[in-house]
């Protein structure tokens, strides 16, 4: 999406970063138990449910571990309360506009918690839709490229019906319908592509200003809302 480097830059870079965090695997199992709950514990039929346990295998995730959130979510496995999957909307130092996506068993802890984190960077949790019109649903799918093979895998990804594409060092960025997300996926590894990560994502419209100031506090508080268990992914307009 031309326009978005930075952004994408960022993304890229916190994907990195929660690889390391010690929390990685409690959110990823999280999400595993989420998606499982929405459409069964079948990698066949629920996509949506593919795509986090390929992100799971991508970092280590052990798995037993993966197969626990599965029965979690399917309610084979009663070991606590259901695993919701809740979006809030807020405005951080320097009207940085945030969708903070969440996965948890407590509603009122995670909220709070959200809340509080806001509150103390300077930052607003804000009403549903005050932020959510500043960006637009999209799918991501985010392969692995070389200056040898860019021009045939962009070729394969246009055939599919990609709407844009934009390339960050190794990594070129493949944004889809939401609904083609799937169909573009799989095209791909048919044609042996390798994927690092695919998803459902939000784009901004429109970035944000902060001065040098606000920017670090920004960064602060984003940091510290990464570390919340409940957190699993923030999109903002930076």
């Amino acid at each position: 999406m031309s326009g978005h480097s930075k952004w994408s830059t960022i993304r890229h870079k916190k994907a990195a970063q929660d690889a390391k965090r010690a929390n990685v695997f409690t959110k990823l199992g999280n999400m595993i138990s989420v998606a499982a709950r929405e459409g069964g514990g079948d990698l066949e039929v629920n996509f949506k449910l593919k795509m986090v346990v390929d992100k799971a295998r991508s970092a280590n995730m052990p798995k037993d571990n993966i197969e626990r959130a599965i029965k979690r979510g399917t309610g084979e496995l009663k070991d606590g309360a259901q695993i919701e999957e809740v979006f809030y909307e807020a405005y951080g130092p320097g009207q940085v506009a945030m969708i903070i996506k969440t996965a948890t068993d407590n509603t009122n802890r995670t909220v709070g918690e959200v809340r509080h984190l806001l509150s103390k960077a300077g930052g607003k949790m804000v009403a549903k839709g005050s932020v959510g019109f500043l960006f637009r649903k999209v799918g991501e799918i985010v392969v692995k490229v070389s200056d040898e093979n860019i021009d045939e895998i962009e070729m394969v990804a246009i055939d599919a019906g990609a709407e844009d594409m934009e390339r960050e060092e190794n990594f070129l960025y493949i944004y889809t319908k939401p609904e083609d997300l799937q169909k573009i996926k799989e095209e791909l590894e048919k044609n042996k592509v390798e994927i690092t990560d695919a998803e459902l994502s939000f784009l901004p419209s429109q970035q944000a200003t902060p001065n040098d100031e606000e920017r670090k506090k920004y960064e602060t508080l984003r940091e510290s809302l990464e570390e919340n268990d409940d957190v699993v992914e923030i999109y903002d307009n930076l």
